[in-house]
């Protein structure tokens, strides 16, 4: 929790400046060098959620970034897709075993 609030405190200074985007997250990245983007994603979450944060710009540079890294193939890649994929195959070809109902 402490690293989360760290990372949190980072993106909200960087997006004060008026960081955006790549900047914002190399600047997190120096802030704190052991957050990783799922880190990162999760302390933009926390900042989304922050009830005393109304600074539109601020949160729209911090969803962006979010946004950015959670489609990163880092963040997603959990093997869940993998996963899904093998089994879809195995359905795959026992329905081509199947006989065809007319």
């Amino acid at each position: 929790m402490k690293e989360k609030k760290r990372v949190y405190e980072a993106l909200v200074d960087g997006a004060m400046e008026g960081l955006t985007d790549q900047a914002l997250y190399d600047f997190v990245k120096a802030r704190c060098p052991n957050a990783t983007s799922k880190k990162i994603v999760r302390a933009s979450l926390l900042a989304l959620t922050d009830p005393h944060l109304r600074d539109r710009n601020i949160l729209d540079v911090i969803y962006a970034l979010a946004i950015k890294h959670r489609l990163d193939d880092g963040v997603l890649d959990d093997g869940e897709d993998e996963e899904l994929d093998e089994r879809a195959c195995a359905s795959l070809a026992a329905n081509q075993n199947m006989p065809q109902l007319t």
